[in-house]
């Protein structure tokens, strides 16, 4: 049996991630909780920052102990916004290299463990439609989602000979207990992801857990370098100019 890495695991997308792949073997969850709630049968906590080294190491380590480690999932990240009129250059800098730093450690990590066992291994990056099309107010985060994708393709170029994939999810509104709680306050949401989605609707933490799952599978052994949009259409929406003319008239 196979084990895995996810960050940021805890909660959310990430959760669903590493529930999703317990299907497969051991997974070990990097997170800054003490505990997952609720426990999960073969899921193992190291609790710490993903950023850190030393807890990355602790990870693969943890992780290969369980069975031989064949898939790192970069998935933490941090939300705190600042803009270019109201920050500080160095604070600005500062956030992106917090969320830049997460999947640095987790992908420097992932290929020396998987080099040193002279290994195969699969990785995914946990990106965002923002990487290519920001919304307003998030500057920090889209311009380190952009660069997240740029590392994907970059280790996918240098690392491809050693059997090491690195692909990236770039993920639109996904459904999550925190989307859920802002929704109940702000119903009005549910028709502007309606507009934002061809779908209509935002994704489910399930549906990113499948797509990370098939990435990190032999079924993938092919797909090195992709960043897959997980966002139901929304990157490739565009504004309607016709649309307003045309519910006038209807």
């Amino acid at each position: 049996m196979t084990s895995f890495v996810v960050t940021g695991g805890a909660r959310g997308v990430g959760r669903a991630i590493a529930e999703r792949l317990t299907t497969d073997g051991t997974v070990v969850v990097v997170d800054v909780v003490e505990r997952l709630e609720p426990p999960y049968e073969r899921m193992v906590l190291i609790s710490g920052d993903a950023a850190d080294p030393e807890v990355a190491r602790r990870a693969a380590m943890t992780a290969e102990a369980a069975g031989p480690l064949t898939g790192w999932v970069n998935n933490a990240a941090i939300f705190d916004d600042a803009n270019l009129i109201g920050a500080r250059p160095a604070r600005i800098l500062e956030l992106i290299t917090a969320n830049l730093a997460l999947t640095v450690t987790g992908c420097h990590t992932a290929v020396n463990h998987f080099r040193q066992h002279r290994r195969a291994g699969a990785i995914v990056n946990v990106s965002s439609h923002q990487a290519q099309r920001p919304v307003r107010g998030a500057l920090p985060y889209a311009t380190a989602k952009a660069a997240i994708e740029g590392l994907t393709r970059a280790a996918a170029v240098d690392h491809g000979p050693d059997g090491i994939r690195t692909n990236a999810v770039a993920l639109g509104s996904i459904t999550t207990a925190r989307s859920e709680a802002y929704r109940r306050e702000h119903p009005e949401v549910d028709d502007q992801m309606a507009a934002l989605h061809p779908l209509g609707r935002p994704g489910t933490v399930a549906e990113v857990a499948d797509v990370v799952a098939f990435l990190l599978s032999p079924a993938a052994g092919f797909v090195n370098g992709a960043i897959l949009p997980v966002d139901g259409g929304r990157a490739a929406n565009g504004p309607d100019p016709e649309a307003q003319n045309r519910i006038t008239s209807s």
